[in-house]
């Protein structure tokens, strides 16, 4: 049960990656601001964070069972929390979906959205009714940089991100009446089990369905990039805790949309460059199929030696106004920690 004065979170899918890297943070907070409760959907994977929260957990970390495909789940869980008070809600349960559209079965994205978008209407529409009557919260979603841009071959689940950060857009407007914040975490590539398996299983796929052209592209140039992108560009799930921790300490209003990787500003930024989108399409398409798999995509890496550097540079006029951006892609990368 949580002391006077310590907000209560809870936070959804926290048996692994982001959800158990938050919830330990916020647990182990020196000054135990927070009383954490961290869920998922099976208790029985509740080891990892167990063990990673060591004297926090039955003191600051208590854990319940959370299905947030579940209404009748969801409404248990809230339901068994002293007077439903919830400080900060962290959604952060999710699933991935990556291959061709014409060899995913409408089932797979189905439950795509099901987990990523209808399991956040769910934990909201739960949570923020009494919100909105204490006049004090704060809900925050883990989305995605898939979720201000689209990338081939995450179409589903690029879509579901789309739609959670349309849906949070018109809330964050809403409860600002409220006294209640809206915040966006929007990570790029993230080493976690999640993700590496998610590759692994892909990379043996048959995707029936599609054309061997375009499996040969999701083999020969989509996997190779994204194996070069996260091992260049690659964040830990404890990154996102630190950014998600930072946010929820923003007095007095929190920023809404939080990139958690600085390298990926200018790849948003080239979307907003230009009205009609070509700019962002066209540079997503070369640096795919005419870079993939050869080289990797940097920003600002610095001890890089002996690359060949590849400079690209497009502007768009609209008015009298002149956007141009610029990309370095290096076929070698070597940095030091």
């Amino acid at each position: 049960m949580a002391a006077e004065g310590q907000r209560v979170v809870l936070i959804t899918g926290c048996s692994s990656g982001i959800g158990l890297a938050i919830a330990v943070m916020l647990a182990r907070d020196e000054m135990k601001r927070y009383y954490v409760i961290g869920t998922m959907r099976d208790l029985k994977r509740k080891d990892k964070l167990v063990e990673a929260a060591g004297d926090a957990y039955g003191k600051t970390l208590s854990l319940l069972t959370l299905d947030v495909c579940s209404d009748e789940s969801v409404k248990q869980c809230v339901d068994s929390i002293k007077d439903r008070h919830i400080d900060i809600l962290i959604n952060n349960a999710g699933v991935g979906l990556v291959g061709p559209v014409e060899a995913l079965s409408l089932d797979e994205m189905k439950q795509v959205f099901e987990t990523n978008f209808y399991g956040v209407v769910r934990m909201i529409k739960e949570v923020m009714p009494d919100m909105k009557s204490r006049r004090s919260g704060h809900i925050i979603v883990i989305s995605s940089v898939l979720g201000l841009h689209g990338v081939a071959f995450n179409d589903v689940y690029s879509a579901s991100k789309f739609a959670t950060e349309g849906l949070c857009e018109g809330l964050a407007i809403q409860l600002m009446n409220f006294n209640v914040n809206v915040s966006m975490i929007e990570p790029g590539p993230v080493n976690t089990e999640f993700e590496m398996k998610l590759m692994t299983e892909v990379s043996k796929k048959e995707f029936v369905g599609a054309d061997p052209e375009t499996v040969d592209h999701f083999r020969t140039f989509y996997l190779p990039t994204q194996v070069n992108l996260f091992q260049g560009l690659g964040q830990t799930p404890e990154d996102i805790a630190r950014v998600t921790k930072k946010v929820i300490e923003s007095p007095p209003q929190p920023p809404f949309r939080n990139l958690t990787n600085p390298l990926y500003t200018p790849i948003v930024a080239l979307k907003y460059a230009d009205e009609m989108g070509s700019l962002s399409v066209h540079t997503f398409y070369h640096m795919l199929y005419n870079l993939g798999g050869h080289y990797r995509l940097s920003g600002v890496l610095e001890n890089r030696q002996d690359n060949e550097e590849y400079h690209e540079k497009q502007s768009s006029k609209q008015g009298r106004h002149t956007h141009m951006v610029t990309f370095t892609i290096t076929n070698k990368l070597e940095h030091k920690r």
